[in-house]
């Protein structure tokens, strides 16, 4: 994969975590300029990297669309399945990636979604396998191997189907 190819990845991460609200409008801009650091360049790009933090939370939201757009990378509108279930795969890239530990990702997952999320239920299981480890025969490097191999099953499939941004008139 070369930089520009992972520079895309990690900013398309950065845009669903962002309208999921796992982080917040200034890591988009960093983001940003990580990617244009890494070779990905175009107008919208380098609107975006230019934002200071002060305006970050005011013009992300109008900027970041359009500059996805011109990378041909998906936007997925705030509250939207397919952008919840890539935020999830967004975090196992995380967790793979050593940001998250395996009990972190779980329990994250599960506050935030509860049993209700497909893609999410069997690492929900596993959050609930770890409050219970005491009184079982599993350990905890048993569950982090079942977690860690569900994250790289999730980490797989980078992409999801996109919804439509616009209502139809």
């Amino acid at each position: 994969m070369t930089s520009t190819e992972a520079a895309a990845i990690a900013l398309h991460d950065h845009a669903v975590l962002w309208s999921t609200g796992e982080i917040r409008a200034s890591d988009v801009v960093n983001a940003a300029c990580d990617a244009l650091v890494a070779g990905l360049d175009t107008p919208g790009l380098r609107i975006l990297a230019a934002c200071t933090r002060a305006e970050a939370d005011y013009d992300v939201h109008d900027l970041f669309p359009a500059a996805l757009d011109e990378l041909g990378l998906t936007f997925y509108p705030v509250g939207s399945e397919a952008g919840r279930e890539a935020a999830v795969r967004a975090l196992a890239r995380r967790m793979l990636a050593g940001e998250l530990t395996p009990r972190e990702f779980t329990f994250h997952l599960h506050q935030r979604h509860g049993h209700e999320l497909p893609l999410t239920e069997r690492l929900a299981v596993l959050d609930d396998t770890y409050d219970i480890l005491e009184y079982g025969d599993r350990t905890v490097d048993q569950v982090d191997a079942e977690v860690t191999a569900e994250a790289r099953r999730l980490a797989a499939h980078p992409t999801v189907p996109a919804e439509p941004t616009d209502s139809p008139s």
